[in-house]
């Protein structure tokens, strides 16, 4: 049975720091765009920051959350957005779509069965759609801040990719991002143990040490990094 999990109040006050980081918001948005089609669905739109960003870019675009509280914050924010639907979703779910691309960022590392959820993306999606995908990397890293905001596991490459082909799904591209992201998550999380919130320390790594690795990345596709970012297709018949 689908549920939400971890402290919704800690995810909210760890999604309010995180908007600060710009940059790193930006590349991540920058990610996805190739892929979202005309018409995708975003699922965890959490406060509405990627949403936002991305609806500026497609002729349509749905936001789902499914925490009670986040979703009346989430369709105030984009009441004024005349292109983007707001909706309550919870995987898995047995629901069928036709969306040019679902999208969902660091989500799916909250969902025990995190196969059905993928299938769930799969059938939201129109034959040959692309699903989108960034969840944290590497179980060494998982910290007191991952249990506090219901993260049930990290994943490798492997990990990720095995999951999306149990659903059902082709990948078509996976790799790491921000290297040094591990690094730094890994220090101020495990081994100081703070929750990743807004503050000195959020802004001077987006400001200053973001736009390096980004740009180090996109020449050489590092060994590790803080997420796993994939791209996987829906079969060319429906299933």
């Amino acid at each position: 049975m689908a549920e939400i999990t971890g402290n919704q109040r800690v995810q909210s006050e760890v999604l309010e720091g995180l908007a600060t980081a710009v940059n790193h918001r930006r590349w991540f948005v920058e990610l996805a765009l190739p892929y979202l089609g005309d018409n995708p669905i975003e699922i965890g739109s959490g406060l509405g920051d990627y949403a936002l960003e991305w609806a500026d870019r497609v002729p349509r675009f749905t936001a789902t959350e499914a925490d009670p509280d986040r979703l009346v914050a989430l369709k105030e924010r984009l009441a004024a957005e005349p292109s983007v639907e707001v909706r309550q979703m919870l995987l898995p779910h047995s629901e069928r779509g036709d969306y040019s691309a679902a999208v969902s960022y660091n989500v799916l590392e909250h969902i025990e069965d995190h196969v059905g959820a993928l299938r769930s993306m799969r059938d939201l999606v129109r034959p040959g759609g692309a699903v989108v995908i960034i969840v944290p990397a590497f179980e060494f890293a998982m910290s007191p801040a991952d249990v506090a905001t219901g993260h049930v596991r990290r994943y490798t490459k492997k990990t990720l990719a095995a999951a999306m082909t149990e659903a059902g799904l082709t990948v078509e591209k996976i790799h790491y991002a921000n290297a040094l992201g591990l690094i730094g998550y890994f220090m101020a999380t495990k081994v100081f143990r703070l929750m990743p919130k807004e503050g000195p320390m959020v802004k001077v790594y987006d400001t200053l040490v973001l736009p390096v690795t980004k740009a180090a990345e996109q020449r050489v596709r590092p060994p590790f990094g803080q997420s796993v970012f994939a791209v996987a297709r829906t079969p060319s018949q429906p299933s």
